[in-house]
């Protein structure tokens, strides 16, 4: 038995597959995080950034990310550097880094392009791949653009702060008279860009394996050096945009949610991506004894390519 099937038998092997042709609901976290700030609630600015809030305009693609919003969910923000969920992401990162630095364990093309991707909704996939790029984003010399991929829900995007009309990947798949530059965002995070969802659309998948996608992918993969792109998917096992996404990238990281992901639902998601990615996987949920009782944890498998062994640690 290898390394990753142990790890996949410490899920709850009861746990259900959910139903492929029933929508998922999900709660917005959003809306929960507003009922707990008091309205004149104030975030703490990050390097300078001026006191005054910033109106999200599309005008000058400026987005003002809600940190202290973030920073109340739990999430890794930039004004709290040292909380056990930023040292989590530290760890997560690294192998990430490394591959994208050619010094990792397995050479491949793009590794810069990065897929957080899970089997099912509510695992902790957009709250992985935000606090993955916000993670990134405090490196010294990194940038990154974060896209949400994930185009039927762009949960992201309302986590972020994007407005709801502003154009994004699926507008400029569509219109070739729309530039990259035109609906990727600034954000009030120096070393953070956004690219929006976009519009709805009925051949999202189609134009996700369109030949702009793939041009788009080299283009921003080599545009600078120093980026990396975050990708938050859809559920592999609900949609098919997930598959298609897979295709272009180098690395994807897998969340798995402990005692929820079923057994089955991982190997069926797994089988799905690309044979030419690096893939680790990331165990979400997941309870550890801590000096202090019980708590929370991530923890990263890396290996080689997809299909090869691959290691899981589980914190």
């Amino acid at each position: 038995m290898s390394i990753i099937e142990r790890a996949i038998q410490k899920l709850d092997p009861k746990a259900s597959v959910e139903t492929r042709n029933t929508p998922l609901k999900e709660t917005s976290v959003a809306a929960t995080v507003e009922k707990k700030l008091a309205p004149n609630e104030e975030q703490k600015q990050y390097k300078g950034v001026a006191d005054a809030k910033v109106t999200p305009a599309l005008a000058d693609s400026i987005i003002h990310i809600p940190l202290a919003r973030l920073s109340a969910l739990g999430m890794v923000t930039p004004n709290a550097p040292r909380t056990p969920i930023a040292e989590e992401y530290r760890a997560i990162k690294r192998p990430l880094l490394l591959n994208i630095e050619g010094e990792g364990a397995a050479q491949v093309e793009h590794a810069n392009l990065v897929m957080v991707a899970s089997a099912l909704s509510g695992e902790g996939k957009t709250f992985s791949a935000i606090n993955l790029a916000m993670s990134i984003a405090m490196e010294q010399d990194k940038s990154v653009l974060f896209v949400d991929a994930d185009v039927s829900k762009a949960a992201a995007g309302e986590l972020l702060g994007v407005p709801d009309e502003a154009p994004g990947l699926i507008d400029l798949l569509e219109n070739k008279g729309i530039k990259f530059k035109d609906v990727v965002l600034k954000s009030n995070i120096p070393n953070l860009r956004i690219l929006p969802a976009g519009n709805l659309h009925q051949r999202s998948t189609e134009l996700l394996a369109s030949e702009n996608m793939r041009s788009l992918m080299l283009e921003i993969s080599r545009r600078y050096s120093d980026r990396v792109i975050v990708f938050d998917s859809p559920p592999l096992l609900l949609t098919t945009e997930a598959r298609v996404l897979s295709n272009f990238m180098g690395q994807i990281a897998f969340i798995v949610a402990a005692e929820q992901t079923s057994q089955e639902a991982v190997v069926e998601a797994l089988q799905h991506l690309s044979s030419d990615s690096i893939v680790g996987m990331v165990l979400n949920k997941s309870q550890r004894q801590t000096a202090g009782g019980y708590g929370y944890g991530y923890g990263y498998g890396y290996g080689g390519r997809q299909g090869e062994n691959q290691t899981v640690a589980v914190k």
